[in-house]
């Protein structure tokens, strides 16, 4: 893959991803534009979201010593927690745009969303009664959102990890306790972070999510214009058109994500741009 053709792999990942989280199916529509909030429709969307800003969130790694999948790029091993994320090649595009002229508004909300995220809180009082301690738990938001998200998508024996975790972060808030003890404790934890902390900060990341998503479609109006024109098949009552596809994409996956991309770019995204109010950004 060239670098045009990654670009528009990630791009069309990216919007694909946000378009399965931020989305009136999972949310109860609003029209509001001045500062409001959002609501799940139900527990289950509440999960499914979390589920899948999970793997959003993830990294695209390489598999049996394969490369890592379409041509896209590891991340370093000094990389700093948001490029564990898909974050990581959005950062990439903004690095070095070639479908658009101008990456500064994507870049600007892309770093809002990943400074977010790398920043900590402290949950005070957390009730793991399970094993009897009561601690103030100081984690990072995106470690939280990926164990949730975890043991939301996973049985505990595939919770080896989110245990390791648990446990760091007993012992920083001075609690030792033993593996089978931290695997009582995830359930605990995750009904204190899910269903509290979570519905707290989920507007808040879909507004993150919809920004980035809008200046992807601004990113490409440019491309879009250029590439989009009426064939000889077009009728007034047909509009039958096509894309001149950049002569330096010719992989076939890279071809058909690009039709995809540019059929995205025709409408606006169907979530308007939201802002969300103050109070749900205050605490966490």
């Amino acid at each position: 893959m060239n670098e045009t053709e990654r670009e528009l792999i990630i791009l069309n990942s990216a919007w694909d991803m946000i378009n399965g989280m931020a989305n009136w199916a999972i949310f109860v529509k609003t029209d509001r534009t001045e500062p409001t909030n959002l609501m799940f429709e139900t527990r289950a969307h509440q999960r499914l979201f979390i589920i899948l800003l999970s793997d959003f969130l993830s990294e695209v790694r390489a598999f049996k010593r394969k490369p890592a999948p379409l041509g896209l790029k590891a991340a370093p091993s000094n990389a700093r927690p948001s490029d564990l994320t898909f974050i990581f090649h959005l950062r990439q595009v903004c690095a070095n745009p070639n479908l658009g002229a101008s990456t500064t508004g994507l870049s600007e909300r892309i770093e809002a969303f990943a400074d977010w995220l790398e920043g900590d809180f402290i949950a005070f009082g957390v009730n793991l009664h399970a094993i009897g301690v009561v601690a103030n738990l100081r984690v990072a938001r995106y470690r939280y959102i990926k164990m949730c998200g975890d043991i939301a998508k996973h049985n505990l024996a595939r919770l080896a990890t989110n245990v390791r975790h648990l446990r760091e972060l007993l012992q920083v808030a001075g609690h030792t306790v033993s593996e089978q003890e931290a695997y009582l404790a995830v359930e605990c934890f995750f009904k204190w972070f899910f269903d509290d902390i979570f519905i707290y900060h989920s507007s808040h990341i879909v507004e993150f999510l919809n920004n980035i998503r809008w200046e992807i479609f601004e990113y490409l109006q440019q491309e879009f214009h250029r590439s989009w024109h009426l064939t000889e098949k077009a009728t007034p009552s047909f509009p039958w058109y096509a894309y001149d596809v950049p002569v330096e994409v010719t992989e076939p996956v890279a071809r058909a994500m690009y039709w995809d991309l540019m059929n995205r770019v025709r409408a606006k995204p169907l979530m308007h741009r939201l802002t969300i109010s103050e109070y749900f950004k205050q605490h966490y």
